[in-house]
């Protein structure tokens, strides 16, 4: 019995390894407690879903009225033959079960138009509604429906060579941001007390070779840091100049050429130089309202709150240390002491920390115990990382556009195909609505664009009539090509909104298949 438990656990985590690897056993929890609604299990829709139910989400409800014909054989490979006739959604959902027997799949046969229109507390149930080629009217009332249930959307939709994502929710909050290129915190600017005493212990001018040139660079920077500012008025490097002096003083240290670590350390010698306290981006998020916190506040705000109360007293002036260091060539007993006092750092920083957060829970009138340690742990490492995306609604874009950022597209070569498409899009949905059919016609389909760009108070501006024609001759289409890209894309942003790990989108997301590019509009 006790075996086959063991290996119960372990099924999962053999079956999911390399994604676990990216964003964790919480992220991947996180996946496995989510429900997602597609509506519309074409291509895009089916593309996406794909990929999620690989991925090991915890539910899936597809909501489609159609019946399988002979064109969908042709751009979805998860429908055959023996499809034809019966229910799309019904066979989505059987070949999707096939993928991961795990995921729970369901599905509605209804129209999402007519669900929309007459069910709307449907949607409150899920975590994020995907929504693929819906028209504009539709996607707008699902927006409303979306938001004022707090429920994520994002819109899916490829056309022809070409597609677009759109994520819609009033605000979301990432703690693990994980941006690719991002600064050690080492604190060589700010040293505390533990951190000194180490750094004083090791002579940087010992004659012996072997340790001499396994000092870590962490402590040549910090003793010599601290040489430079005894020489110049308590002041780091901070010129040019001055820079250029700091490193010439650690090469004046170097007993041999061969030294690894002093390398290192003229290399990371623009670390001492790190300009104290927070951010901008931080600090406007501990400033922001939100942070005055209520009952009514999320786990995220309650945690800006302690941390806003940390850097005004603990920290004096500084967030809670992260508590790693990047490989360095160093001694094994130099490099294992220096972990540990940066692990003990951290540790005092996330005590003092989980005290404050306690404290405002019991405040606010919360069960101080209803924030998680670990969660506070987390928030702690990532702090220098966090972001909060708010996105505006479909219908604040779609009136009232950003005209600055609109007009710098236009003005752009690449953007200006991304804004002649994004408006083309718009215009084949008007044209649907007034005339119950796609555009085949240019002069229609352009008159029905100029409509949509007078709407968002762009009157000057011009569309490519090469562009027009394409639209035009794209008929509709959902190729597989463009449908997996755009699925694909979609799926990506459900995985981070649901796991909150890394940041997604912000504004639309328009893919060119003609040139192969793709761009964010932020409108």
């Amino acid at each position: 019995m006790a075996a086959a438990a063991a290996a119960a656990v372990a099924e999962p985590k053999t079956k999911y390894d390399r994604q676990l690897r990216i964003w964790g056993d919480q992220g991947q929890a996180a996946l496995e407690k989510a429900s997602i609604c597609l509506l519309n299990c074409g291509p895009t829709g089916t593309e996406a879903l794909k990929n999620l139910v690989l991925g090991g989400i915890g539910s899936v409800t597809v909501v489609d009225g159609s019946k399988v014909e002979l064109a969908d054989l042709g751009n979805n490979f998860l429908l055959d033959e023996g499809c034809l006739g019966q229910s799309r959604a019904k066979s989505i959902c059987s070949f999707l079960q096939e993928l991961n027997d795990a995921v729970k799949a369901k599905y509605v046969e209804e129209s999402p138009a007519t669900m929309i229109d007459t069910n709307p507390s449907f949607f409150s149930q899920f975590t994020v509604v995907i929504a693929t080629q819906l028209p504009e009217s539709s996607l707008l009332k699902l927006d409303g429906i979306c938001r004022s249930a707090n429920i994520v959307l994002v819109a899916a939709r490829s056309y022809g060579l070409t597609g677009l994502v759109r994520v819609s929710i009033k605000e979301h909050c990432v703690i693990e941001s994980k941006p690719d290129h991002f600064l050690d915190d080492l604190r060589l600017h700010k040293p505390w007390t533990e951190l000194k005493q180490f750094a004083k212990s090791i002579d940087i001018c010992d004659k012996d070779a072997v340790v001499h040139k396994h000092t870590p660079y962490i402590v040549i920077l910090v003793r010599l840091a601290e040489k430079w500012a005894d020489a110049h008025d308590g002041q780091l490097p901070s010129t040019r100049q001055e820079k250029r002096e700091f490193k010439d003083l650690i090469r004046a240290h170097m007993l041999n050429v061969d030294e690894d670590n002093y390398k290192e350390a003229v290399e990371s010698s623009y670390k001492v130089s790190v300009a104290p306290g927070i951010s901008n981006d931080i600090r406007q998020i501990i400033d922001d309202a939100s942070s005055e916190v209520n009952l009514s506040s999320s786990d995220f705000w309650v945690l800006v709150a302690a941390l806003k109360e940390f850097i005004a007293n603990e920290g004096n002036g500084e967030l809670p240390l992260e508590g790693t260091i990047p490989d360095m060539t160093s001694l094994t007993e130099y490099y294992v002491s220096l972990q540990k006092i940066y692990q003990a750092k951290a540790e005092s920083d996330c005590l003092a920390m989980e005290h404050r957060v306690k404290s405002i829970l019991k405040r606010i009138g919360r069960d101080p115990e209803s924030i998680s340690r670990a969660y506070i742990k987390t928030f702690c490492k990532n702090t220098r990382k966090l972001r909060v995306c708010r996105y505006r609604s479909l219908e604040e874009e779609f009136s009232s556009p950003a005209l600055s950022e609109v007009q710098k597209y236009f003005a752009d070569e690449d953007s200006c195909f991304a804004m002649n498409f994004y408006i083309l899009l718009r215009a084949v949905d008007r044209l649907a609505a007034n005339y119950s059919r796609l555009p085949g016609i240019f002069d229609r389909l352009k008159l029905a664009a100029v409509s949509v760009l007078s709407e968002m108070g762009l009157n000057g501006a011009s569309l490519s009539e090469d562009l027009i024609t394409e639209v035009c001759r794209f008929a509709g289409a959902e190729i597989h090509p463009v449908a997996a890209f755009i699925g694909g894309v979609a799926s990506q942003e459900v995985i981070k909104l649901v796991t909150k790990q890394f940041v997604p989108v912000m504004g639309t997301f328009i893919f060119n298949g003609i040139d192969l590019k793709s761009e964010v509009l932020a409108l």
